[in-house]
C-alpha cells in the first residue's frame, strides 16, 4: 500500500540520502516544503513515497528524528525546519502521537513539529540524488556519512544494504587499517 509524508530538519541533501537508503521507500522527492500560517515560507524538505506494508510512517518518523537535530532550535531553523508534514488528519494523528512516544528516547525537548503539507517546489534537478551521485565528495564524508552510519547501527533491519555496502566496506577498511600491527 503506498503512502506519502513529508520531512524537514536539515539539509535536504542530507534528508534525501537517509530515507533513499531505506527498504520500502519507492521515491524521494528533494526541494522545499511550505504548509499554512507562520509556516507558510518554504524550507528544505523531502517527500517520501513509501510502501506501508516494508515500513510504516511510525519507523520513518523515528529515524527522522536520530538523523537530524531535533532537539535543537538553532539559528538556521527557518531554512531548515524540523517538520513532519501530514497529508491526512490521520497522519497527523499518528505523528502526534508517534513525537509523544518517542521523547522518552532524548534527553532534550523535541522541536519537530506536526504541520499540514501545503506546498511543494522540487530542487534543481542537477542537484537531486545528490548523495548517491556524489558519496565521495567531502561533504557527503562530513555530513552525510555519520547519519547513514546511524541507519546501519541503529535501524539496520530497515536499511537497504546493497546501497549502504560502501559504507560498510570502508568502515572494516577503516578498521582494519587502524589496528593493523597491533
Amino acid at each position: 500500500m503506498k503512502d506519502k509524508i513529508a520531512f524537514g530538519g536539515g539539509c535536504h541533501w542530507c534528508t534525501e540520502a537517509v530515507f533513499q537508503s531505506l527498504v520500502g521507500v519507492l521515491k524521494v522527492e528533494q526541494g522545499f516544503v511550505a504548509s499554512i500560517d507562520e509556516n507558510a515560507a518554504f524550507s528544505e524538505a523531502v517527500i517520501v513515497h513509501f510502501d506501508r506494508t516494508k515500513i510504516s510512517i511510525g519507523v520513518l518518523i523515528e529515524i527522522h528524528l536520530h538523523t537530524h537535530r531535533s532537539t535543537s532550535n538553532h539559528s538556521m531553523r527557518k531554512k531548515y525546519r524540523s517538520a513532519v508534514y501530514t497529508f491526512s488528519e490521520a497522519q497527523k494523528n499518528t505523528a502526534t502521537a508517534q513525537l509523544e512516544l518517542l521523547q522518552f528516547q532524548f534527553q532534550n525537548k523535541l522541536i519537530t513539529q506536526i504541520l499540514p503539507f501545503s506546498r511543494f517546489k522540487a530542487s534543481r534537478e542537477q542537484i537531486q540524488n545528490y548523495y548517491y551521485s556524489n558519496h565521495k565528495k567531502p561533504f557527503c564524508e562530513s555530513f552525510i556519512n555519520p547519519k547513514l552510519q546511524i541507519l546501519l547501527n541503529t535501524f539496520s533491519i530497515f536499511t537497504d544494504k546493497n546501497k549502504l555496502k560502501h559504507l560498510t566496506n570502508e568502515s572494516r577498511e577503516a578498521y582494519h587499517k587502524k589496528h593493523q600491527g597491533s
